[in-house]
């Protein structure tokens, strides 16, 4: 991929990618690190790849972005979608769509060390219970 996928992609593309990142990696997370049924899987990721919870998420990771990174943070959070969710915020669903835009960028750059480290990060400093008796 193009060194350039920045200007390439717009946020909200970058971003829609990074959802589906985001997603697999909690759902690849819950899957290795319990036992559980599917529907129990299901409802634990379904807390973990939401708008708020996403939010919180960014927020802890900022002060590790590098320029570059906090430069598609910044244009995917300030990106204006057409719609809101109905149970968000819309500071939380921006910041989210910020989250998202900076996992599609470093899938498309195949940055999968940082992906990992970023989201270990994430894990390992959750404010969602869950994460955290999982760890235990």
């Amino acid at each position: 991929m193009d060194n350039n996928i920045i200007n390439a992609y717009s946020s909200l593309s970058l971003a829609f990618l990074g959802d589906a990142v985001f997603s697999l990696m909690v759902r690849e997370y819950l899957l290795s690190n319990s036992d559980m049924h599917t529907a129990k899987l299901h409802k634990l990721s379904a807390g973990a790849v939401n708008a708020g919870a996403q939010s919180r998420a960014i927020k802890k990771i900022i002060p590790l972005l590098n320029e570059t990174e906090l430069e598609v943070f910044k244009r995917g959070r300030n990106a204006h979608p057409k719609h809101t969710p109905k149970n968000q915020s819309e500071a939380d669903y921006r910041y989210a769509t910020g989250l998202e835009a900076l996992f599609g960028y470093l899938y498309l750059e195949k940055n999968d060390a940082r992906l990992k480290e970023l989201f270990n990060f994430i894990i390992e400093n959750s404010e969602v219970p869950y994460f955290d008796s999982l760890q235990e």
